[in-house]
C-alpha cells in the first residue's frame, strides 16, 4: 500500500530491465502499473518522479553481444531503444530513464562502493559454487533442480565457478534487516512475499560476492581494476543515479538531494531477494535511508501456460498494442488480474472484457446520452447542479462515495477493485437511464425530469472517466473532450492528461457552461482476427 501521508512528492521505480532481449509482456506489466500509480499521484497534485531504465552490464550481455557479432555497447543501444519505443506506445509518462552504461552512473557506483569499503563491509575471499549466467547469480545447492539446472531458467544448467572475488558482509546486517521487517511490516507487499523473505533471512544470511573476474563488460572495482563490479550491485545503485538532474555533477549528494528515499519499488517476484535483502543491507552500510515500500507482483501466463520461446507461445507487447491500442492492453491487465498474484492472458477473454466494459457499458452509455442531450436539450448540458439532485439519488449516492473508495484501491495497488468500483457507477447509469426512459418523459412534456436524468448520467460518466484516467488515459481524455473540458496536451510526448483539480474526483462537477462535443465512439469494438 502506498503511504497515505500528505507528502507532495512521490517517487517510484520499475526494475531496471536487463537488456538480454527486447522487452516482453512482463516488463510492460510492471511499467504500466508504475505509470498508473504515477498518473494517480499527479491527479492528486503531487510532484512525481517515475524511474525506469535498463540494466546493461554483465557476462550474459557480453556473451549475447558476441553471439550476434556486435559490440556490447552497440547491442545495448539497440535493446534500450526497444524499451523506450514500447514505453512510448504504451503511453508511459516516465520522468527518468536510466541506462547503467552511462558515464554518470559509473561515478555514482564508484562513490557508493567506496562507502561500503570505508565501512569495512567489503573483503576479498574465494567463491565456489554454481552460477546461473541468465540470472547473473550464484545459486545455493538446495535451490537447483536435477542436473544443476536453475529453477527459473530450467533449460540452462548452472556453471561451476571457483574464483577469488570481493564480498559484501551481508551477514553483518542480519539483525538490522530482521528489525526492519519487524518494525515495518508493510515494507514488503503482498504478505506472501514478506513471508518468503522472512523465511529466507531466518535461515541465516551469507556474505555475497560483489565482483567478478574474467568479465570485461562492467565497471571496474575502485580498489582493484582487474575485477568488475557485480552487475546486480551496479543495477541497484542505478535507482540513485536516476535521480540526478541532468545538469548536476554526478555525486551521491546531488543524486540523493531531492527524491531519496524512494517511496515505492515495483518488481517481479523473481528478483525479490535482491531488492528485499541485498539492497537494504547495502544502503544500511552506505548510511542511507531505506525505500519506504517494495511491492512484488506475480508472473503472467498465456492461455493457462507459462510463456516461453521454446513453447512458441510468447506474447509480443508491441504487436498487442499495435493491434488493439494502449488503453485496451492497460485496462485488461489491471482490471482482470489482481496485482500481486499470477495472472493469465487469453485473447478471447481480452476482447470480450474490452467490448463489454469499454465499448458497451462506458462507450455506448456516453454516446447515447450525448445524442439524447442533443435531441432533447438542444445539445447543451442541462441547467442542473449537484444541489438539484437529492443525496439519495441512486447515481449520486454511488458517485459521492466513489472517490474515497477508489483512492483507497489505488493506494493499495488494488487496480482491479478500482475498476470494479468505477464500472459499478457506469452500469448503474445504464440501468438508471433504461428505467427512467427520458425519451418517454420528453414525449410526456416532463422537460425538467429529462434534464435531471441526462445530467446525472453525464456526470456519472465524467466521474468514471476521471477516476479511470490513470488506467485508460486516452479513452478518458476523449470522454472529457466530448463533455466540453479542455485537455492538457504535451506536444513533445503527444500524451493528453486531465487537469488535477481536486473537485474533479467528486460527483457533481458538470455545469451548463460546458460546451459538449460531437458524439462519437471513444472505444471501438474489438474483433478477434487471429491470435497473437
Amino acid at each position: 500500500m502506498i503511504s497515505a501521508s500528505k507528502t507532495t512528492k512521490f517517487a517510484l521505480t520499475t526494475p531496471l530491465y536487463y537488456v538480454n532481449d527486447l522487452p516482453h509482456i512482463g516488463s510492460a506489466y510492471t511499467t504500466i502499473a508504475a505509470d498508473i500509480l504515477a498518473r494517480f499521484a499527479r491527479l492528486q497534485g503531487k510532484s512525481v518522479m517515475l524511474v525506469t531504465g535498463t540494466d546493461e552490464h554483465g557476462q550474459k550481455i557480453q556473451r549475447t553481444a558476441e553471439s550476434k557479432e556486435r559490440s556490447p555497447q552497440a547491442y545495448c543501444d539497440e535493446i534500450a531503444a526497444g524499451f523506450v519505443a514500447l514505453w512510448e506506445k504504451l503511453d508511459i509518462q516516465y520522468d527518468s530513464f536510466i541506462r547503467t552504461t552511462s558515464v554518470k552512473h559509473e561515478a555514482i557506483v564508484t562513490s557508493f562502493v567506496q562507502r561500503l569499503w570505508d565501512q569495512g563491509d567489503i573483503y576479498k575471499s574465494r567463491q565456489q559454487g554454481w552460477y546461473c549466467v541468465a540470472c547473473e547469480e550464484f545459486k545455493e545447492e538446495r535451490e537447483l533442480l536435477d542436473g544443476h539446472r536453475c529453477p527459473i531458467h530450467t533449460n540452462k544448467p548452472a556453471e561451476w565457478r571457483d574464483e577469488e572475488n570481493y564480498f559484501f558482509r551481508l551477514s553483518r546486517y542480519q539483525l538490522q534487516l530482521e528489525e526492519l521487517y519487524q518494525q515495518n511490516p508493510d515494507f514488503i507487499q503482498p504478505e506472501s512475499r514478506r513471508n518468503e523473505v522472512l523465511s529466507f533471512v531466518s535461515q541465516g544470511l551469507q556474505d555475497f560476492s560483489i565482483s567478478r573476474v574474467n568479465v570485461q563488460w562492467g565497471f571496474p572495482v575502485p580498489i582493484d581494476p582487474k575485477q568488475t563490479i557485480y552487475v546486480w550491485v551496479d543495477a541497484l545503485i542505478g535507482y540513485i543515479t536516476a535521480l540526478l538532474n541532468p545538469e548536476d555533477e554526478p555525486n551521491l549528494e546531488n543524486a540523493l538531494s531531492q527524491w531519496w528515499p524512494i517511496n515505492l519499488h515495483l518488481i517481479g517476484k523473481d528478483i525479490l531477494r535482491f531488492h528485499a535483502v541485498y539492497w537494504p543491507a547495502m544502503l544500511m552500510s552506505a548510511g542511507l535511508s531505506i525505500p519506504h515500500k517494495l511491492f512484488v507482483h506475480g508472473f503472467l501466463t498465456k492461455d493457462g501456460q507459462k510463456m516461453g520461446k521454446s513453447l512458441g507461445n510468447t506474447l509480443d507487447p508491441i504487436a498487442l498494442v499495435e493491434r488493439y491500442g494502449a488503453d485496451a492492453v492497460r485496462y485488461y491487465f489491471f482490471k482482470e488480474i489482481e496485482f500481486g498474484k499470477d495472472g493469465d492472458f487469453n485473447e478471447t477473454r481480452f476482447i470480450n472484457v474490452l467490448n463489454a466494459d469499454l465499448a458497451n457499458d462506458l462507450g455506448n452509455l456516453l454516446n447515447r446520452t450525448l445524442n439524447m442531450v442533443k435531441k432533447y436539450c438542444n445539445g447543451n448540458i442541462p441547467d442542473c447542479s449537484s444541489d438539484d439532485i437529492s443525496s439519495d439519488h441512486p447515481l449520486k449516492a454511488i458517485g459521492s462515495a466513489l472517490e474515497k473508495k477508489v483512492k483507497q484501491n489505488y493506494e493499495a495497488l488494488a487496480f482491479n477493485q478500482a475498476c470494479d468500483a468505477i464500472l459499478s457507477l457506469v452500469r448503474a447509469g445504464n440501468k438508471f437511464i433504461d428505467e427512467q426512459a427520458p425519451w418517454t418523459l420528453y414525449k410526456q412534456g416532463h422537460q425538467q425530469q429529462v434534464e435531471q436524468v441526462l445530467y446525472t448520467v453525464l456526470e456519472s460518466i465524467r466521474l468514471a472517466a476521471y477516476l479511470l484516467s490513470p488506467i485508460i488515459p486516452n479513452v478518458s481524455s476523449k470522454i472529457y473532450q466530448q463533455l466540453g473540458f479542455a485537455i492538457n496536451f504535451n506536444e513533445k510526448t503527444q500524451i493528453a492528461t486531465l487537469t488535477p483539480f481536486k473537485s474533479h474526483s467528486q460527483w457533481g462537477l458538470l455545469s451548463v457552461e460546458q460546451k459538449l462535443g460531437t458524439p462519437k465512439p471513444v472505444f471501438q469494438r474489438l474483433e478477434l482476427l487471429q491470435t497473437i
